[in-house]
């Protein structure tokens, strides 16, 4: 997307990479603020995948933590953390490129 500004970009890149670090509050606050903006649609999307992979990572944290009672979500730990890591960078790069990204999976609670 040539028409995307570079403010714009960098947003979404923050958002996708704040999700590393701040969960789902980094890619909340930015749809929050831009939500109503009329010139925002494309960080808006942006801003609104980040929030929904970070709440499918949410829940996946939550299954894992109540799977390690029989000793299993132990496994889970390190596949949440390293796929959050890496699925977070890949997703910031290509905002910052002005790709509109997709995450290869999540739940799309937030249309």
């Amino acid at each position: 997307m040539s028409d995307v500004s570079q403010d714009d970009k960098t947003m979404a890149m923050i958002g996708h990479l704040s999700g590393i670090i701040a969960g789902f509050i980094g890619p909340l606050v930015i749809w929050l603020i831009n939500k109503d903006k009329a010139d925002k649609e494309w960080l808006n999307g942006q801003a609104k995948e980040a929030l929904n992979f970070q709440i499918t990572i949410a829940i996946g944290w939550v299954a894992a933590i109540a799977l390690s009672m029989i000793l299993i979500g132990f496994l889970l730990y390190p596949v949440l953390l390293i796929g959050n890591i890496i699925l977070c960078i890949m997703a910031g790069m290509k905002a910052n490129e002005g790709v509109d990204y997709k995450y290869p999976f999540a739940i799309r609670l937030i249309k």
